[in-house]
């Protein structure tokens, strides 16, 4: 079914809903994962150009970023992560074909209406951007979860 999945985090509770889901369609598919966070800093957006070095923000996320992977890669799961700067739905779209991918799996907010407007949807914006099927998982903050 599917081969490789990418799969954009924001380093936030969001990812723990499409880590989940990703985790079980991976394992079902014998699929590789690709991982891909998108700094969108000032450091992050001008580093390739203005030969930058890495920002504290994005030591954080490349932290972040493997230690997802080990995660996955403990559950058997063949997987690899990517740190990208710049604008998240350029990349992420970008990606998926650099990447070969053939699904682009993500976490989403569930905002409506003028909160879309006013925050923008990246989830969106991809599924604008690519031929890749996007799957769209909503996500749920830690603390209104229900046990």
């Amino acid at each position: 079914m599917y081969h490789r999945i990418l799969v954009p985090l924001e380093c936030s509770d969001y990812d723990d809903a499409i880590m989940a889901h990703v985790k079980d369609l991976a394992q079902l598919c014998h699929a590789s994962v690709v991982l891909i966070h998108v700094a969108d800093g000032w450091a992050a957006r001008n580093q390739h150009q203005l030969v930058l070095r890495e920002s504290d923000e994005m030591k954080k996320d490349r932290e972040y970023l493997e230690a997802r992977c080990e995660a996955l890669e403990s559950a058997g799961i063949d997987a690899e992560c990517v740190l990208a700067g710049g604008d998240p739905s350029s990349e992420i779209a970008a990606a998926a074909e650099r990447e070969r991918c053939d699904l682009v799996a993500m976490s989403t907010h569930g905002h409506r209406g003028m909160q879309d407007l006013l925050r923008g949807s990246v989830a969106n914006d991809v599924r604008h951007r690519t031929t890749v099927p996007v799957l769209m998982v909503r996500g749920t903050p830690r603390s209104l979860r229900t046990v």
